[in-house]
């Protein structure tokens, strides 16, 4: 049986310190959450374990969890090279300046970056299209609403948040131009008490509907509670809240894992900046809940069938910022350098985007 190892941030100087040529390659995962979180870090693990089960004797992987997203992270990126991972990733954006400082440090080290826009020779970037997925959980909650209000759970006002806010009102706004949706920021990805606060502060706003870009179970389960509806993010957390979750955005890393390690090992990486979604299997939405209509779960279908096939665009024209600018004109698309530098609220959305 092959032995697996697990190392926390206190154990991070425990991988091996030596590589040659007759070694299996290793590779460091750097999580700014704990694996238990049942959102963004136990998706990356699932990724983790799936490239072992795919590379075999090839590869060896590590990880550190529940790293701060600060200049100490630097110190746990730097062991992984000093150790021997000749490929590392970095799966939080605030990992990016560690990174890239670590990365000049060791020239021959491959880094990958999660959600970040900053490369360099031995550093890729790579992204997801979220935003399609919010998209579409944004048409169900306009259709299973009945207050019109609709509640996020917002973790820190970066573009890739900020992205999902707006993508999940235009899709709830598509199918119902009453909604308005409530934002609650709470400056932290992972704190299952901020984030079960700011949701009970969002139904105090009659939301019935709720949505969240943190990575706990905290939304969804009190959604159970209360008889409402939410959302799973990154993370199938239909365990946490079988009546209440309508469906989830999850990301499956993995099979983008596998395709940087295989090229890694063919000898054929080279620095990318990669941003994939539904139609590349990165973004998986589970299955509705029962409790979806079928006249709704239909609409949906469809809906996303427009997304895959490029007829629809969740940032197409027109679109309005909540201040009623047009930011995107009828018949145009929001542009690939605007959209991933996002930093204003669409129409729909209450409130300003905090500084």
């Amino acid at each position: 049986m092959k032995r697996r190892t697990f190392l926390t941030a206190a154990a991070a100087a425990a991988v091996a310190p030596h590589i040659s040529a007759a070694e299996p390659l290793k590779i460091g995962f750097i999580y700014s959450g704990p694996i238990s979180d049942g959102g963004w870090t136990y998706q990356h693990e699932l990724a983790r374990k799936s490239i072992e089960a795919e590379f075999g004797d090839k590869i060896k992987t590590f990880y550190v969890e529940s790293v701060p997203e600060s200049a100490e992270a630097e110190r746990f990126i730097r062991q992984f090279a000093m150790d021997g991972c000749k490929l590392i990733f970095t799966t939080s954006f605030g990992f990016m300046d560690p990174t890239i400082k670590v990365a000049k440090q060791f020239p021959k080290v491959i880094f990958e970056h999660a959600t970040g826009y900053k490369q360099a020779p031995n550093v890729g970037i790579y992204q997801t299209r979220f935003y399609d997925g919010a998209y579409m959980m944004g048409v169900l909650a306009g259709k299973m609403t009945k207050t019109n209000v609709l509640g996020f759970v917002a973790s820190f006002p970066i573009p890739e948040v900020l992205r999902n806010i707006d993508a999940f009102t235009i899709g709830a706004k598509s199918v119902n131009p009453a909604i308005k949706t409530k934002v609650v920021w709470v400056s932290t990805w992972f704190n299952p008490a901020k984030e079960r606060q700011a949701a009970e502060a969002l139904i105090g706003e009659k939301a019935d509907v709720l949505y969240q870009n943190t990575d706990s179970p905290a939304v969804i389960q009190i959604a159970q509670e209360k008889g409402l509806y939410a959302f799973g993010q990154d993370s199938d957390m239909s365990k946490y809240g079988p009546k209440s979750q309508l469906s989830a955005n999850t990301v499956n890393w993995g099979v983008y894992y596998k395709k940087k390690v295989a090229d890694v090992l063919a000898g054929k990486w080279k620095s990318e900046d990669t941003k994939w979604g539904m139609k590349e299997g990165m973004i998986e939405l589970v299955a509705l809940n029962p409790a979806v209509p079928a006249d709704v779960a239909k609409l949906y279908e469809t809906k996303k069938k427009a997304l895959l096939d490029g007829t629809l665009h969740t940032f197409g024209g027109p679109v309005k910022d909540n201040t009623g600018a047009i930011k995107v004109a009828a018949g145009q698309v929001l542009p690939e350098k605007d959209l991933w530098s996002l930093t204003w609220y669409v129409d729909g959305v209450e409130g300003s985007v905090p500084k």
